[in-house]
């Protein structure tokens, strides 16, 4: 039963949350961190995120009774009541948000607040009405780098205001690369996302403006000295291999490989890009 209510929290978006938010963080202490606020600045939005992560689940128990990736989920299954998991999602939102008000600042804790507004009501909600539900999504995505960054300075900078930039244009090839790689799921669930809505190809043309986009936000975090040119070299030079995949696609027939191909290479952009971020500040 922990188990389940582990799963519940989708411990896997939790992560990749908390491993952006720790490179906006160590960025804004130019690598002198303080460990305790670092602790509890990633313990509190981890929660927040659980929360919104359970709620997540409560809204899509109905449809994720038609996706093979998502059949078996606890609510689906009837492994844990709707009653104990919104109790569940309350409890871990409400501990985590009185976290970030006492140990963090005002302005952290309303960013982290929206980023949850955004993901649990406007994205849940409206992906099963647009396909521009994605863009919507990206903007919870590229939340929390900006709450480490601000737990630290209490300001939105330009330096916040980049890190939110480059993770959000990341989400948005991140998550084409998702639905295309998983189409056949997304139709049973009749969910529009882009290659559902208007193909494939069109889809493919997105990811490369995205990348392009990515890439030039990329490098502005050296070019306003941010970081150093470590970081651009390493950073770069993976983004345009990953641009230079997503070409690659365009002659590739088996579309659900190109995602799947996509996907992966996406995880190992976002964690080169946060190590980097992490150890070349100049």
């Amino acid at each position: 039963m922990i188990k389940a209510y582990f799963m519940l929290t989708k411990p896997g978006i939790i992560f990749g949350n908390a491993i952006t938010a720790a490179s906006g963080f160590i960025l804004a202490s130019k690598a002198q961190v303080n460990p305790w606020l670092f602790l509890v600045t990633l313990m509190s939005l981890s929660l927040l995120i659980a929360s919104a992560c359970v709620f997540n689940n409560y809204i899509d128990r109905k449809t994720d009774k038609m996706m093979e990736r998502t059949k078996n989920r606890a609510l689906v299954r009837g492994t844990i009541s709707l009653k104990n998991a919104i109790i569940f999602a309350v409890f871990l939102g409400l501990f985590g948000v009185l976290l970030l008000i006492l140990y963090t600042n005002l302005l952290t804790t309303i960013i982290a607040l929206s980023g949850f507004f955004i993901y649990v009501v406007l994205y849940s909600l409206s992906k099963y009405r647009s396909s521009y539900a994605t863009v919507i999504g990206s903007i919870s995505g590229g939340v929390p780098p900006v709450v480490g960054y601000c737990a630290v300075v209490d300001r939105f900078d330009t330096g916040a205001c980049l890190l939110f930039m480059i993770v959000a244009l990341w989400q948005m090839p991140h998550f084409f690369a998702i639905a295309m790689y998983r189409l056949d799921d997304y139709i049973a669930a009749s969910i529009p996302v882009l290659p559902v809505k208007r193909g494939v190809c069109i889809t493919k043309i997105h990811m490369l403006f995205y990348i392009i986009a990515f890439l030039i936000s990329v490098c502005m975090l050296t070019i306003l000295g941010y970081t150093g040119y470590a970081y651009l070299i390493v950073v770069g030079l993976l983004g345009v291999s990953w641009l230079l995949l997503c070409i690659k696609g365009f002659k590739d027939a088996n579309n659900r490989l190109f995602g799947r191909q996509m996907f992966h290479f996406s995880l190992v952009v976002i964690m080169i890009l946060c190590i980097m971020i992490s150890i070349s500040i100049p």
